[in-house]
């Protein structure tokens, strides 16, 4: 029996791999480039990205032929488009020097818009249901992932016990299991088990085999019996008990915080997508409290989502539009018709959400009504009203003024910030040639970034105790305290690397406003230096949005060149603001050095 199960699901997995040709040849080319970046540390990010979307376009185009079409040359041509599509992408995201926050979030969103269409074209036009092929795919997401992680955990042990009683085993063996077992067995896995639906080739077979295929369907679709009591009986009534609370918020704060708190809307949001999804996979139950949540939720879920909606609408007259809060606003209208269109359709047209979904996703990253765009030109428009308010600007010249109200000067400060963050500042074509937010500010605008001269403000941070530190892939790992010196210049050498036959310096110069880490050669050659300046001014930038303690996400700094990396990650921090400026800072940071 045992062996039989086992036979079953190898024949699985291969048929999966003939199914989707092209998506196993992608996954297999990202587990070898992501095989040869943790072998060597370089960054292949850009490559591997680029072969997981290749991935995802070659399973959608598999679906889409065996949903519409029949014959071999309609399935290359298919394939044809898919890896054309997939080098457009490479050839979009090439010249970026990293992969940019713009550049993972669009990715991001193309790659949810794919799994959707994924699971929404079998349905289309056909026996099977939108709700029918995404419960499928939400059972076949979560036992692929159990079953990697239980092979992943028992990899992960026999890996150890080797370490400690046979042999020393290399660190990067877990890595390397991680990355053949989650980039290409889970989803060769999951694909084995999607079923082949209905589709055009279907018109040529006999009774027999379509009656065999609708019970195969049927089978996959099944929600098994734990899942029904999950839903029915703990979710939903847990989702009741959420909603209770949030219309009790609402309607006590309707007329106050509810339109000024930003804390509310990822809460807004996850709810929204918990009633959704919900919705869809109790579509199929029959019971009393599946039927109430669908009978009753929808039309709950509209009125919050466009108390939301409205309420994210408003916050922009004070922030102006990010890319952030473009997606909420479009998340709310997609909230607001699934509402509508739950209250008012059967649930055989749910499929009807998912080309809305995919549409919305597709309209948020196409210029020039994406996200991005739509943002960037918003907070630039922010920038040139205030400026053109105070008359600071003339004839696209930047005149300096430090007497402007702290509104205005917010505006501005909060805008420019946004732009530096996402890399945009050199398309604000009233800043000046090789502009620097970080020096150049106060220089440019009259005032700086941290507030009136009269403020003096400190601040304390300090990385998680229990935090571990991925130091794979450095030659060197050090501890210093870095500082600014103020009154005086001062000189230290940290330390000494040697790597190849070669000797390397790495040393700290303090100067009266940056603490600055070098990395020299054997000819006092400068390969790389790190400013340690630009992170306090990160952490000042953000505080508000920082606690004490912080995550190493939130204490990590990197900084590389074709030489050389340099990490520096923030053990603790504390700083003074005085004057509008940094007037003191003091940090204890571990230093990592990669050279390469």
């Amino acid at each position: 029996m045992k062996t039989a199960r086992l036979r079953k699901a190898l024949k699985g997995l291969t048929n999966a791999v003939t199914r989707f040709p092209l998506t196993t040849l992608f996954l297999i080319g990202a587990v070898i480039v992501n095989a040869v970046d943790i072998h060597q540390g370089e960054d292949y990010s850009k490559y591997l990205l680029t072969l997981i979307v290749g991935a995802f376009l070659g399973a959608v185009a598999q679906v889409i032929y065996e949903r519409f079409f029949q014959g071999n040359s309609i399935r290359i041509v298919l394939s044809c488009g898919a890896a054309l599509l997939t080098i457009g992408y490479y050839l979009i995201i090439m010249p970026s020097p990293r992969l940019s926050e713009e550049i993972n979030i669009r990715t991001a969103v193309a790659l949810f818009a794919l799994l959707i269409a994924f699971i929404w074209i079998p349905s289309v036009k056909s026996k099977a249901t939108f709700n029918e092929s995404f419960m499928i795919a939400f059972k076949a997401f979560f036992i692929s992932l159990f079953f990697a992680g239980i092979i992943f955990a028992g990899t992960s042990i026999i890996i150890a016990a080797t370490d400690v009683l046979l042999f020393e085993v290399d660190s990067d063996a877990y890595p390397h299991a991680a990355n053949i077992i989650f980039i290409l067995f889970a989803p060769l896995y999951f694909l084995s088990l999607i079923p082949v639906y209905y589709g055009k080739s279907d018109e040529n077979e006999p009774g027999e085999k379509m009656e065999l295929k609708e019970e195969t369907i049927n089978k996959t679709a099944d929600c098994p019996k734990y899942l029904e009591i999950l839903i029915s009986y703990i979710i939903i009534p847990l989702t009741a008990v959420f909603t209770l609370i949030l219309v009790i918020y609402i309607a006590l704060n309707i007329s106050s915080d509810f339109w000024t708190d930003n804390l509310l809307e990822p809460m807004f949001v996850s709810y929204s997508i918990t009633v959704i999804l919900v919705y869809i996979l109790a579509s199929r139950l029959e019971n009393r409290f599946a039927g109430l949540f669908r009978k009753i939720f929808p039309k709950v879920l509209v009125p919050i989502a466009i108390f939301q909606t409205i309420a994210s609408m408003m916050k922009i007259g004070d922030t102006g539009i990010t890319h952030t809060r473009y997606y909420v606003i479009a998340f709310g209208i997609f909230a607001i018709a699934s509402g509508i269109l739950f209250s008012f359709l059967p649930v055989r047209k749910n499929g009807i959400i998912a080309v809305i979904l995919i549409i919305i996703s597709a309209i948020s990253i196409i210029p020039p009504v994406d996200a991005f765009t739509v943002s960037r030109n918003n907070q630039i428009g922010i920038i040139r009203d205030t400026l053109i308010k105070n008359n600071m600007l003339d004839n696209d010249r930047i005149i300096p003024r430090a007497d402007i109200p702290d509104r205005d000067r917010g505006k501005i400060v909060e805008a420019l910030g946004y732009l530096n963050r996402l890399d945009y500042i050199h398309m604000v074509s009233f800043l000046p040639p090789g502009f620097d937010y970080y020096s150049d500010f106060e220089k440019v605008f009259g005032f700086g970034k941290y507030g009136r001269k009269d403020e003096t403000k400190f601040a304390y941070f300090r990385l998680d105790t229990n935090a571990i530190l991925d130091i794979a892939g450095y030659d060197i790992l050090t501890e210093i305290t870095v500082g600014i010196p103020r009154t005086y210049e001062s000189y230290d050498i940290i330390g000494t690397i040697n790597k190849a036959g070669e000797s390397f310096t790495l040393d700290k110069t303090g100067t009266p406003d940056d603490c600055i880490i070098s990395l020299l050669d054997g000819d006092k050659r400068e390969l790389l230096n790190f400013s340690t300046r630009e992170v306090f001014d990160k952490f000042v930038e953000n505080d508000e949005n920082v606690k004490e303690l912080i995550s190493p996400e939130e204490a990590t700094f990197t900084k590389e060149n074709q030489h050389a990396a340099i990490t520096v990650v923030v053990k603790n921090l504390n700083y003074q603001l005085l004057q509008d400026r940094l007037s003191y800072y003091d940090a204890d940071i571990f230093i990592l050095v990669k050279i390469k």
